[in-house]
């Protein structure tokens, strides 16, 4: 079996959930890293919308665009 190497940045966060002593703690902190990746996404759809890249057309292009398989059944 191969060992597993951490890096620096996981090594981090296992260091502050071993300092943690209950589960509200670890839940505070997930919701930390999760606002800070949705900030992160904020910022770059605003890049997008700067640059002209997006725009309200693509918006409605992806509402009402249909994502599902088709069911085809097995004759």
């Amino acid at each position: 079996m191969e060992a597993t190497t951490l890096n620096e940045a996981q090594m981090s966060i296992l260091r502050l959930l071993g300092a943690m002593k209950t589960v509200e703690e670890v839940n505070e902190l997930r919701q930390v890293i999760c606002d800070y990746y949705a900030r992160r996404v904020d910022d770059e759809v605003d890049k997008l919308w700067e640059s002209g890249q997006w725009d309200n057309a693509k918006n409605e292009a992806i509402l009402s665009e249909h994502l599902r398989t088709p069911y085809n059944p097995v004759r």
